[in-house]
C-alpha cells in the first residue's frame, strides 16, 4: 500500500513539475517577445484564410505588419490596414478577439487565463500545447514552438473553429521600433482611399 502511494504521489509530483516547466518556457518566450524596446521578425501564414508571408514589428501591445497584398498598423487602440490591390485604407478599433487573429504575437500571452497548458519536446523546440478551458473561446488549441536555447517562439499554430492556422517566425531580434511606426501616414498614401469603420 505504501508502495502504491508513493508511486502516486511521484507521478503526481513529476506533473506538477511538467506544468511548471511548461509555465516558465512560455513565461520566458512572452518575455522576448515583450521587449520594452520592440521587435521585428519575418513570418510565414498558412491556413483557411489563405497563405502569405511578411515582416512584423511589435512593442507592447502596437505591431505593424506588412505582405504583398496588405499593411497593417496598430498603435493600441486603432487599427489601419492598407489593401494594395484597390489603393484602400480602412480604419477600425478592433475587438480583442480580432486583434488573435491578426497578430501572431497575442497568442503567445493567451496561456495566462483561460487554457491549460503541457509540454513536450521535439528537435531544438520546446513544444506548448494549449487547450481552451471554456468552450466558447475563439482559438480551442494551440501548439506554440519555442526554441530551446534562446527562447523565442518559432511557430505558432492555432485552431479557430474547425480550422488550423500555422505562423512560420524566423529571424526574430529585439531592435528599437519608433511609436509612429505603429501610425498609418496618408502623406505616404497620398491616393489612397481612407474608409473609417469606427
Amino acid at each position: 500500500m505504501k508502495k502504491i502511494c508513493f508511486l502516486i504521489t511521484a507521478m503526481l509530483l513529476s506533473v506538477a513539475t511538467y506544468g511548471q516547466t511548461a509555465k516558465s518556457v512560455l513565461d520566458k518566450a512572452a518575455a522576448n517577445v515583450s521587449a520594452k524596446e520592440g521587435i521585428r521578425a519575418n513570418f510565414k501564414m498558412t491556413g483557411s484564410h489563405g497563405n502569405t508571408s511578411g515582416q512584423i514589428a511589435v512593442k507592447g501591445r502596437k505591431f505593424y505588419a506588412t505582405t504583398p497584398m496588405a499593411t497593417v498598423w496598430f498603435d493600441g487602440k486603432t487599427q489601419w490596414t492598407y489593401m494594395k490591390n484597390n489603393d484602400e485604407v480602412n480604419i477600425s478599433n478592433p475587438t480583442e478577439a480580432q486583434l488573435q487573429a491578426i497578430n501572431p504575437y497575442n497568442f503567445i500571452n493567451l496561456y495566462k487565463k483561460g487554457y491549460n497548458y503541457t509540454l513536450n519536446k521535439s528537435g531544438n523546440d520546446f513544444v506548448v500545447h494549449l487547450t481552451a478551458t471554456n468552450a466558447n473561446a475563439k482559438i480551442k488549441e494551440m501548439f506554440i514552438s519555442i526554441n530551446k536555447n534562446n527562447y523565442n517562439p518559432t511557430q505558432v499554430k492555432l485552431l479557430q473553429g474547425k480550422k488550423w492556422t500555422i505562423f512560420d517566425i524566423t529571424d526574430l531580434k529585439k531592435q528599437a521600433v519608433a511609436d509612429s511606426q505603429f501610425r498609418f501616414n496618408s502623406k505616404d498614401f497620398p491616393s489612397a482611399e481612407v474608409i473609417d469603420l469606427r
